[in-house]
Parts: C-alpha cells; structure tokens; sequence
C-alpha cells in the first residue's frame, strides 16, 4: 500500500508541531509528509521574537525545532519556498519556480499577517525576503519574523525611541519591554483606554497607571493619520507618527500593533469558503475540500450545517498559540487513527481562552465578560448578574469577577497575581467562587505563603495545557530541576512564556530547584 502524501503549507510554530506529531507515522513509512516553508529559518518560536529583540533570550532560545531532524526522519522538507497556488482538480500544489507537488492531504497553517494601517507617508517597497508580506518605509516594521526583530534590537541597543502604535496584548507587552532594555517607549493608541476588549474601565485604569510607573508615556486618543519621514543617508526614514488632531509622536523606530489577519489568500484564490479565517468543521476539513485542512491562526472552525448558508459566520480564529498547537495535535492524531482504521473523536476546544500580559512589571490577567456594571439596575424579568469588585488604584491593585449563580463568567486581575492564578483555575474548571470573595484577595497580602497548585488537575501551562500533576511526574520521573528542564520534558513554559514563573513556584515547592 503507497503512503498517504500528505503536504504542509507552512513551516511556523503550529506546523512545526503538526510535523512533529505525524513523524511516527512518518518513520514507518505509511505517510510521506512534504513541508514547504517560506522562510529560510528553523522553525522558531515567533511568540517570543519581542523578548530577543529586547536582549531577555538569544537567537538559539527561540528555535523550537531542526528542519535536518524532520529530513533524517524521512520527511522532505522544502524552505525559503512559497507555494504560489493550489490546484484541487488535479490535487496539487504548485510552488515557486513552477514546480508542482501531488497530495492526498493538504494542511495549511500560514498563520497570520500583521495589519498595516493606511498612513500618509507610510510607503509599501515591494515584497520582504520571504515573500509573503510588503517591506516598509524605512524605521516602521510589525514584529512578527527575526527580521523584524533584528531591527528593534538595533534601535534597543542604542537606547533609542520607539512608538508603539496600538494599546493590545501585545503592543503593551512590546512597550514594557522596550522600558525594560533600556529604550524609551511611547504607547499610542485610538479610543480612551488601553485593550478595550478585555478590561473594564477600572483595570484599565490601573492598567494606564502601572504603565507609567514603569516608564511607559502612554499616550490616548491617537487617531494616527501621517508618517513624517526624513532623508537619512539617502534612505527615507522615519521620524514622527501624527494624528489627525495634530498630536505628534517622534521617535526613532514606529512598531504598528494593530492586529493580525489571517493569510488565508491561498485558500480564496483555490474557491475555498473564508470567513474570518478559513473556515473548517470539527475535524478540522475546510468546509469546501474535506481532502484540505487548515490549523491556527489562519483556521476559523464553525459548524458547516449551521451556518452553510450564512454570509456573516460567527467567531473566528483565536489568535493564540495554544489552540493552534491543540489543533496541530489533535489532526496528527487523527490521519494516524485513520490509517490504523480507527475514527478519531471530533475536535473540540476544551480549555477557555485566558489572556495574560507577560511582563515582569504589570501582573494583569482577563477572561471571559469583565464589562458588567455592578450597579447598573436589572431589567425585570432577568437574572441579576453578580459582581465582586475590589480596586486600589493608589497601589495598583484591582480584581472584578463575575459569575452566575457563583461559577466565574469573567475576571479581571491587575496586580494580584495570586489571585489570578487562583481564578484561571476556577475559569478554566467551571468552578464555583468562595462564598466569601475576599478570600481570593488573601492570597496576594504578605504574609500569604505561596499557594500550592489546586490539584493534580490544574491547567499551569494554557498554551500546551499541561497540568501541576504532568510537572509533578516531569520532576519525579525525569529529574527535572530548572524551568528549562520541564519544558524539554513537558513543553510547559515553551510557548509565551507566561508560566515560567509559576513553574519555578512548582519546582521551589517541591524542593528541586537549583540552588
């Protein structure tokens, strides 16, 4: 029987991971896994880009995997190379060049793009060096390959101003670290407030307050407009972001977080149904092809039945690393159960999305609806939402939950980071809250003792979903006594890093960490 030829398009974080999974299969020759990659790097961990630029991990550090260990396992591994279309009559890919590649099975997994803002005096130069996203105006990039990185860190290392334009995850995240390496961030960002989707106005309060303190100048209502760019050495390059009240922002580096997009042009130009992302079904099969399949950031999973016929579908891809790797895992798994004849249970995204700034000097932690008003009157007829709140601003403290019938709906930490700890594992288990709320608010006074793990069970890494119990084997079974170690072990704190510190909490508790 010749193998199932199976063909990935795209060599990032989560199809890294997919390969990964299906190399078992690989090796013993039932499936032939071609993977083509636009860039020329080893697979990297794209998440952590931002922390080399700002000198807090090296180049080595990043790299998640080898593409000469996917070659000595039996797989051809093709990159610097760009598949230009697919062809479904003839079930082929075409790459750059001409060259043309037979599949059985497609997997896509392009990720995302940064958005790129229409700016007066932005200038778009023609294709990068991979040849998937347009070179900018020199002094402006997003952050999202090492060559982007590279920049940053030559402005970093030269203490130099960096404009952040958008108050997300990230852009935050990005602006702490610059004040931490030593530069001079400026965060601009449209609306009143900083990440409007997951805070209230209260965290986002303290948010902005924390923010300063760490020397970040935020700066609000920056309806962004213009670049003024001036000749430096001959080269156009950047010098000041404007808006269209006449606020004017100089710097010497402009880094645009504003959002991603999906690369799901491949998919459009071969006929195949995009809605946020390309849209697939709980086996992960786009909804057009059952032969072609899609994961992370680029995927948008809906139900096809439903919704087959609705031009708006709702939700979307996550824009998170851990479901794209559940995703990878979960469809390497199941082309193996089909060649061993099995019928592998449909996918399902079981762990809530939390979201987390990874900084060392904000603890903010949100999930689910924060926006709730406790004193806002209950139209008659409904059930009251209930609401916990504890705010003090003056030393950056602020926690909101909201539940019904006790079990946690949404929450909001800001430096409390016991607390938040404690509330992403009820979130996640759909667990009921202390009757007495000021409980949780306990754990972050000093004299609180480190809090153990809440169970075996307790989600400690949400990007690869690895349990206190998985880590306490980790330990035991493999000797285990650095972050690094349980990583190597687990995958737990491989992914953005925001669990390193909780499993070095672990690792003291069980009196194993390195002196």
């Amino acid at each position: 029987m010749s193998p199932l030829r199976v063909v990935l398009v795209g060599f990032g974080p989560v199809g890294a991971r997919f390969a990964e999974e299906l190399l078992p299969a690989v090796e013993d020759g039932r499936v032939h896994l071609t993977i083509i990659g636009a860039e020329t790097h080893d697979p990297y961990n794209r998440i952590m880009i931002a922390e080399y630029a700002a000198g807090e991990t090296t180049r080595e550090a990043l790299t998640t995997a080898l593409a000469a260990d996917f070659t000595a396992a039996g797989a051809t591994v093709l990159t610097g190379r760009r598949v230009a279309r697919i062809d479904r009559e003839h079930d082929e890919v075409e790459i750059d060049g001409g060259e043309r590649i037979h599949y059985d099975r497609l997997v896509i997994a392009t990720g995302a793009r940064s958005n790129v803002p229409s700016l007066d005096g932005l200038d778009r130069l023609g294709r990068d060096a991979a040849g998937l996203d347009e070179s900018l105006t020199e002094g402006v990039c997003v952050v999202r390959s090492l060559e982007d990185a590279e920049r940053v860190k030559r402005v970093v290392d030269a203490g130099g101003r960096v404009v952040v334009l958008g108050a997300g995850v990230l852009g935050i995240e990005f602006a702490l670290l610059m004040a931490a390496a030593g530069a001079i961030p400026q965060l601009a960002h449209f609306g009143p407030m900083p990440m409007p989707r997951q805070l209230d106005r209260g965290a986002a309060h303290v948010l902005s307050r924390a923010l300063d303190a760490a020397g970040v100048a935020v700066v609000p209502h920056m309806r962004a407009e213009g670049i003024i760019a001036k000749d430096v050495d001959g080269v156009r390059s950047f010098r000041a972001l404007v808006s269209s009240d006449g606020k004017r922002v100089e710097g010497d580096l402009l880094v645009l977080s504003c959002g991603v997009q999906p690369r799901a042009e491949l998919a459009a130009d071969a006929g195949l149904r995009v809605g946020r992302g390309i849209l697939v079904d709980d086996r992960l099969r786009t909804w057009s092809d059952p032969r072609i399949h899609a994961i992370g950031d680029v995927a948008h999973i809906a139900d096809a039945e439903a919704y087959a016929h609705e031009r708006d579908v709702p939700g979307g891809p996550s824009g998170l690393v851990g479901p794209g790797w559940r995703q990878a895992d979960w469809l390497a798994a199941s082309i193996i159960a089909e060649l061993d004849g099995e019928q592998h249970p449909a996918f399902s995204e079981e762990v809530p999305g939390v979201v987390l700034v990874k900084a060392s000097q904000v603890d903010l932690v949100s999930a689910g609806d924060v926006h709730a008003d406790p004193f806002a009157p209950t139209p008659a007829g409904e059930q009251p939402r209930e609401v916990a709140l504890w705010a003090d601003p003056q030393h950056g403290t602020y926690v909101k939950m909201t539940t019904t019938d006790g079990v946690l709906d949404g929450f909001v930490a800001v430096g409390m980071p016991r607390a938040a700890a404690e509330l992403a594992v009820l979130y996640q288990r759909r667990g009921e809250l202390p009757s007495d709320r000021s409980l949780l608010l306990r754990l972050d006074s000093a004299e609180a003792a480190v809090p153990t793990a809440q169970g075996r069970d307790a989600t400690i890494c949400m990007c690869n979903a690895v349990t206190a119990g998985q880590i306490e084997d980790a330990v035991a079974e493999h000797s285990c006594t650095t972050v690094e170690d349980v990583g190597r072990c687990t995958r737990a704190g491989t992914g953005c890093g925001g669990c390193r510190a909780r499993i070095s909490d672990m690792l003291t508790q069980l009196e194993v960490a390195p002196a």
